[in-house]
């Protein structure tokens, strides 16, 4: 598979081209992806994806895939095997094997003793209130701590006596030795391990004491010789300690942070600890809900990797934040699916319609085009009867202004198949229309007049005898407001939920060939939306998801 490199002229190939041409790094380009195993990927990190894998192949390098699992508390292999299918979904592929940062836990170890010999670091005993209350603000420097100045043995026995899990956890930290005075907080002497009690996935009980992410990013980094550590504009305060770290460890390479805009859309949140609420809290169906922005959710949806590439390279790389309009993922999505999807008649709430000329017990079938955007997808055999469903919005009994459907005494286009001219209506004894007869021009075969008479509506429809059911999902905004993220204060972002944001239509009617498609292939339904199969059919029952509308509200 090809994949899109980001465009030239961004700042960071620029950095690079830059680089290769002075021969810095030797000329070599290594990027690298490092998730944290404790969450599903969502829609921000398929741009971090696509910049990383993208450079790497836009100047024949390499990108890594790095696992970031330092926090045992809070990993799950779940989430390693789902980071991976998403990457290799989105059609990427990493250099070699998959690498963890717990790979380097033991050289991790040695570059902290190493810190603490060089009086770089020492073991902080006070509480992690204290801590706090000792790192200042903003606008006042922090104050030092009466263990700073431990003298190197010391700190390096209780050093290794936290590895050897003499002490409970918080009972000690590892601590650069840098400036309290910082304008910098993250440089007022940070954290570089705790003690943390917990089975690790990987490792198992071999450790009690885990570094930090700060301390664990740039040595990976270094240890796996990237050149171009590319992160989000969160970490560019971060970026003094990464190259601290380096410097003071004198380490052989020095990787380059750099940093880029995330991407953020409306009517989404982009937290895990958000998603975890929504998730427990059963606000959706799980990680996979086609309302979440994580990729699983996405892809159960419908969206194509392709749609989700082409996002991230009209959004661009950028250096200031912003907030993307849901609608460009939509437009991107519905301008893949426009070329490539298959056009199918379905019904989602029936009614059927009987034409009384029509011979009873006979059957038709008629060409109807797979795609006008493609002549190559050809046609296929659509069977027509005598009783047929149309869509409840396609009559009125009696029609508003400007109504072109079907209503008593007009006539409309079956599309592809005959005209149709409404002659009585059929109510249950609620007043409620069950049934619309109608007689039929033999004439009108395959949907035009031979006398030259035009019609202005054009129904789709579905034969009765021949419909296939299912369960049809259609899905809005997960939230009422464009950036539930920015709620007032005193505000939850839940009580922004849209109750409208699902709506399951049971008793929908299919044209045959629908009850074939297997998990994950899409279709536009004429007229209404494209749609795909949804993981929950079964060959009894099909179900699907509405992907996108027909109607792009995104201005191009």
């Amino acid at each position: 598979m090809t994949i899109e490199a980001p465009v030239a002229g961004n700042f960071i190939r620029d950095i690079i081209e830059e680089d290769n041409r002075t021969g810095k790094h030797g000329g070599r380009v290594a990027t690298r992806f490092p998730p944290e195993p404790n969450g599903y990927l969502h829609i921000g990190h398929s741009k971090s994806i696509w910049i990383n894998f993208g450079l790497a192949a836009a100047f024949g390098g390499t990108c890594n895939l790095r696992f970031d699992d330092t926090n045992p508390v809070k990993e799950d292999v779940e989430y390693v095997e789902s980071i991976q299918h998403d990457i290799k979904w989105l059609g990427y592929r990493w250099h070699g094997e998959v690498k963890y940062a717990s790979d380097y836990f033991d050289q991790l170890y040695e570059y902290a003793v190493q810190l603490i010999k060089l009086g770089k670091a020492y073991v902080e005993s006070l509480s992690a209130e204290d801590m706090k209350a000792y790192r200042g603000t903003l606008t006042e420097p922090g104050k030092e701590s009466p263990y700073r100045n431990r003298s190197v043995e010391e700190n390096l026995d209780l050093f290794e006596r936290m590895k050897n899990g003499e002490f409970p956890n918080g009972a000690h930290v590892l601590r650069a030795r840098i400036d309290m005075a910082s304008p910098n907080i993250n440089m007022r002497d940070p954290t570089l391990y705790r003690i943390i009690h917990a089975h690790h996935h990987r490792t198992g009980d071999k450790w009690c004491i885990y570094p930090m992410y700060d301390f664990t990013h740039c040595l990976s980094d270094m240890l796996e010789g990237i050149t171009h550590s590319i992160c989000t504009l969160e970490f560019e305060d971060h970026r003094p300690l990464y190259d601290w770290c380096l410097e003071t460890l004198q380490t052989p390479c020095h990787p380059q942070q750099i940093e880029f805009a995330r991407l953020n859309l409306t009517y989404t949140v982009m937290s895990k600890r958000k998603f975890l609420r929504l998730v427990n809290d059963n606000h959706v169906r799980g990680w996979d809900d086609p309302r979440m922005p994580t990729l699983a959710g996405m892809r159960r949806r419908g969206y194509t990797p392709e749609a989700i590439r082409v996002l991230a390279e009209k959004v661009g790389v950028a250096k200031a934040n912003s907030v993307v309009d849901f609608a460009l993922l939509e437009h991107c999505v519905r301008e893949d699916m426009n070329r490539r999807a298959a056009r199918r008649m379905a019904v989602l709430r029936p009614l059927k319609l009987v034409i009384t000329n029509y011979p009873e017990g006979q059957v038709e079938e008629f060409d109807a085009i797979n795609n006008p955007e493609d002549t190559s997808a050809g046609t296929r055999k659509v069977p027509f009867s005598r009783e047929v469903y149309i869509e409840q919005d396609d009559f009125r009994e009696v029609p508003p202004p400007k109504y072109h459907r079907l209503y008593p005494g007009n006539e409309i286009r079956l599309k592809a198949a005959y005209y149709v001219k409404c002659t009585d209506v059929i109510k249950d004894a609620e007043g409620n229309v069950v049934e619309v007869h109608c007689t039929y021009d033999p004439e009108t075969r395959g949907g035009t007049s031979s006398d030259g008479r035009k019609v202005r509506g054009t129904s789709h429809w579905v034969s009765v005898p021949h419909a296939k059911r299912a369960e049809v999902r259609l899905y809005s905004h997960l939230f009422t407001v464009p950036n539930p993220n920015e709620v007032p204060e005193g505000q939850d972002f839940i009580m922004h939920l849209n109750p409208n944001s699902l709506e399951v239509v049971e008793n929908a009617a299919l044209e045959p060939s629908l009850g074939n498609l297997m998990t994950g292939e899409f279709v536009q339904f004429e007229r209404t939306g494209y749609f795909s199969v949804d993981p929950d059919r079964t060959p009894e029952k099909m179900v699907f998801n509405r992907t996108v509308t027909l109607k792009d509200s995104f201005k191009v």
